[in-house]
């Protein structure tokens, strides 16, 4: 015979782990979906060339000022464009895991704690 309801203890403890990975779900879902509308803008050649991506890392828009167009420094513009998109990428990562960190922190997970993104 069962003892009253204290052996389905252990199911409502289950029940709320279960709810509660459903809203770890739902704030990852809705975090993926910030962080593929929230933009950064890198840089270089002091603001010559500016790359915007997406903080997961899509590239959106350039924008190059005219007065590095010489056809003698072809090699150059490239460089600049590389480096731009390069720290837009770089400050979208460290913005994502920035965002990351405050949803695992929240939910009580290890600090650093790598989930998938």
């Amino acid at each position: 015979m069962l003892k009253g309801l204290g052996g389905l203890g252990g199911l409502g403890d289950m029940a709320k782990m279960m709810k509660a990975a459903q809203e770890v779900q739902g704030k990852m879902a809705q975090l993926q979906e910030d962080l593929e509308n929230r933009t950064v803008t890198g840089e270089s050649g002091a603001g010559l060339v500016k790359a915007v991506c997406t903080c997961k890392g899509e590239l959106k828009s350039l924008d190059i000022d005219p007065s590095i167009f010489n056809p003698d420094e072809k090699e150059v513009v490239e460089d600049l464009i590389l480096a731009a998109i390069k720290d837009a990428q770089q400050k979208a990562s460290e913005l994502a895991q920035e965002e990351m960190g405050r949803l695992t922190e929240g939910l009580g997970l290890p600090k650093g704690m790598k989930l998938p993104f």
